[in-house]
């Protein structure tokens, strides 16, 4: 894995491009609202509100502190979390109204009270995505490697199952207490986590196995090791939780997993997927091509693929609570891009700072949250 530089120096003036400097507006600001929806206001008053694609992207504030996040994650009802890898060894959580810092939960667990034999003693962590259950009670994170007795040296960029990188184990963190109070075992290297509609299963992606580990929430259980492929990495699961979308980097491909019975079919979408979003209705499904520079939407009843280009090297991607918009950070490029979904037109980009890897929609203060790799978060608001 890359080794973190020393970004810090550069947020300020990153910062302050990214507030005042727009690369590119492909499409003004309406004036008329066409199509918005009927909310509840103050007093139960009936109000509109626009659709996200119409907004447009503005710096509101910057957060640093003894961060280094890999990516941010909302949990839906008014927290937003950083998992900061190794080099922090902490997941944070911030209130997404204030943007003020709420807990910082180490990543140090004692693995032999949850059952765990083989790792005496405190093992750290190294958090990597995390998904929330329905409600947002509880956090499940992933952990790139495990740091302690019984445990070897990390895995690398490039593995396959037989370079016996060690297997982890991802966290749930109940959000109320702020702890950790569930450990699970997973593959090597673990990745992207999803969790099921219904809160029962939770779906972690394993770089270095080439596999994804099926959990049961509530047991621990491992009920299925699904075999994937070289380099899975993103996961979209459908509403009704019939299936699951998981991009295979090493590969020009999506993998559709269903799951009621774990049977695999191969989705053709374009070179490098990393990351993946589904449309609300089910039936388009969003990729980021890192190795193109490209983001794909793909019509899964007739595989038609279109594709635009965002910047160098896309990674993550995020959806608007309404669907209507996409958002994108261009880790080589340095910024973000804003896309409506509907027709996959560029609508902003925008400089952000050095290496932005994770992004995430807030839907409670329509804000959009960015990780930047060397130690801050970007908070837009995007009205």
């Amino acid at each position: 894995m890359k080794s973190r530089l020393p970004y810090l120096r550069l947020f300020a003036a990153a910062a302050t491009t990214a507030a005042a400097a727009t690369l590119f507006l492909a499409v003004p600001a309406p004036k008329a609202a066409a199509g918005t929806a009927a909310v509840a206001g103050a007093g139960g008053a009936a109000t509109t509100e626009a659709p996200a694609w119409q907004g447009r992207l503005r710096l509101r504030t910057t957060i640093t502190g003894q961060i280094s996040p890999k990516s941010v994650a909302a949990s839906g009802n008014g927290l937003v979390t950083a998992q900061n890898m190794m080099y922090t060894h902490t997941v944070t959580v911030y209130d997404a109204r204030t943007m003020k810092l709420k807990a910082t939960i180490p990543d140090s667990v004692n693995l032999a009270r949850f059952g765990i034999k083989g790792h005496p003693g405190v093992s750290r962590g190294a958090p990597v995505e995390a998904a929330f259950s329905p409600g947002g009670l509880y956090g499940y994170v992933s952990n790139y490697a495990m740091y302690g007795r019984g445990f070897g040296p990390e895995g690398k960029d490039t593995c396959t199952p037989s370079s016996g990188t060690d297997r982890s184990f991802a966290y749930r963190i109940n959000l109320e207490s702020m702890a950790i109070d569930k450990v699970y075992p997973v593959g090597a290297v673990p990745k992207v986590v999803a969790v099921t509609p219904d809160g029962g299963r939770v779906l972690v992606t394993n770089w270095c196995s080439w596999d994804m580990t099926v959990i049961d929430a509530a047991t621990g259980k491992i009920l299925r090791t699904v075999p994937m492929g070289a380099y899975p990495r993103g996961i979209a699961v459908s509403k009704d939780g019939r299936f699951a979308l998981v991009a295979i980097m090493g590969s020009n491909h999506l993998l559709r997993v269903d799951l009621r019975n774990y049977r695999t079919r191969q989705i053709a979408v374009g070179s490098g997927p990393r990351a993946v979003a589904l449309s609300n209705d089910g039936r388009t499904a969003y990729v980021t091509l890192n190795a193109e520079g490209r983001v794909a939407s793909v019509n899964l009843r007739t595989g038609a693929v279109a594709r635009v280009s965002t910047g160098n090297a896309p990674r993550s991607l995020a959806r608007s609570a309404d669907g209507s918009a996409l958002y994108v950070v261009n880790y080589e490029s340095g910024s973000i891009s804003k896309l409506r979904a509907r027709n996959m037109r560029v609508i902003q980009t925008i400089n952000a700072c050095q290496h932005p890897i994770g992004i995430t929609y807030e839907p409670v203060t329509r804000r959009v949250w960015v990780a930047c790799y060397g130690g801050a978060i970007l908070v837009f608001d995007d009205q």
